[in-house]
């Protein structure tokens, strides 16, 4: 964790939490933005529960989350820290930009969504315009996200293909969702029949491509 450094012209530095659960990735970035002297790194977490609660520990003014964390995923992170720490801007960072991905991130509050192949003064720079109240969508993922359409499959439908994403039988997946096995296959032959796919298999694959589960 660095120490907080003197803002120019005497004001605040931004108080900044970088949470991703890549080590070497954080700490050269931590590193490289410690270096803007308004920005000051205040937290890092490895993971999206530790995201959480370094975020409520330290009250920072932006979190930089990635989007894929153990624990939980940057997008609900985000949703988290919109109701417990609303003072906190968020922003995602990613290598698996997807129209789905970005949508879910508008949605839950994010406020910057940026590909991992930003260089550290583009990032400090998003930083700054998210800290002021701005919004920040790279241009491509936003292009991408216009094209893509929105995602035919309902909330429930969405759910039950990601518990369906590591090949759980429908009992299981009844188990934790709560609902019988016939309503299950129910769920999932709309989801499959919305997307065109052969099987559910298909259907999980097709709908991670496009960042709807």
């Amino acid at each position: 964790m660095a120490e907080e450094a003197e803002a120019p012209e005497g004001g605040r530095p931004i108080r900044v939490l970088l949470a991703d659960d890549e080590h070497l990735i954080r700490g050269a970035l931590a590193a490289l933005l410690a270096l803007e002297d308004d920005l000051a790194i205040v937290a890092e977490a490895a993971s999206g529960t530790e995201a959480v609660a370094m975020a409520t520990a330290h009250r920072p003014d932006v979190a930089v989350l990635d989007l894929q964390m153990p624990g939980a995923d940057g997008v609900r992170v985000a949703a988290t820290l919109r109701e417990s720490v609303p003072g906190c801007r968020t922003m995602i960072v990613t290598s698996h930009g997807r129209p789905g991905h970005l949508k879910r991130a508008l949605a839950a509050g994010v406020r910057g969504f940026v590909p991992k192949t930003a260089s550290a003064e583009q990032l400090a720079e998003i930083i700054r315009t998210v800290h002021g109240g701005n919004r920040y969508v790279d241009p491509q993922l936003a292009a991408d996200a216009i094209s893509a359409g929105d995602s035919p499959l309902s909330a429930r439908e969405a759910e039950l293909l990601e518990l369906a994403a590591d090949g759980a039988p429908v009992a299981d997946i009844a188990t934790r969702a709560s609902l019988t096995q016939g309503t299950v296959r129910n769920y999932l032959s709309a989801a499959v029949a919305k997307l065109g796919a052969e099987n559910r298999h298909a259907a999980v694959r097709m709908a991670r491509e496009r960042g709807w589960i």
